[in-house]
């Protein structure tokens, strides 16, 4: 039982992966990488700089000289950042810049809690509890929409951007989302944050009872 006990948490944007993620550090006492926020840095440092965030070299080059001091930036929460991150997350040599940062977090010796959309595929691939957290493109943009409700967007525009984003980030040989094969499919559509925490929770304490008595 030398290996950390880390938590992997993937699944597309908003399905409730990043809540879950958190509240399952509060509860195991672990630290929390929201990955995805490594990417909407990239993207609003790459639109800064001028970048076109289809220029791969461009923006490696910006996650390259990425640091965890830059990350507390209000813009990277935005609707924009989050159509940057997923512009720039296809990038395989975006996610190869950033992926020391990812997996040095993961490598912690009390464990950690990682959410974003490869990590239990390519970030933390021996994690011993693997979550893939999703719903249906109606619900994720109905809370996505909620959450931005002062940035003045309408629902509709929201979902148009959820499939898009769905289809870049799965949808190319290249594209970072998919479910491990060892990863426990959680679908949050019919849940509540508190349901979802709860079955989230149930997953990884069978996974951490295996870990425990490997």
């Amino acid at each position: 039982m030398t290996a950390p006990f880390v938590i992997a948490v993937d699944g597309p944007a908003a399905s409730g992966k990043g809540t879950i993620a958190t509240r399952l550090g509060a509860a195991y006492g672990l630290p929390v990488l929201d990955t995805g926020l490594l990417y909407r840095a990239v993207g609003v440092l790459a639109l800064r700089a001028g970048a076109d965030l289809d220029d791969e070299a461009a923006a490696a080059a910006v996650a390259r000289g990425l640091s965890a001091g830059l990350l507390d930036d209000p813009e990277f929460r935005t609707r924009g950042a989050g159509e940057a991150a997923s512009r720039v997350a296809v990038h395989p040599a975006v996610r190869a810049a950033l992926l020391e940062m990812q997996q040095a977090f993961a490598a912690q010796a009390g464990g950690s809690v990682l959410d974003g959309r490869d990590i239990g595929t390519v970030i933390a691939p021996h994690a011993p509890a693997k979550l893939y957290v999703t719903a249906s493109p109606q619900v994720r943009a109905e809370r996505r929409w909620k959450q931005l409700a002062g940035e003045g967007v309408a629902y509709d525009e929201v979902l148009a951007d959820i499939r898009r984003r769905d289809a870049r980030d799965g949808g190319r040989e290249n594209a970072p989302m998919r479910q491990a094969d060892d990863a426990v499919l959680l679908d949050t559509s019919e849940m509540t944050i508190e349901q979802a925490t709860d079955a989230a929770r149930r997953i990884v304490e069978a996974a951490r009872a295996r870990w425990v008595n490997s």
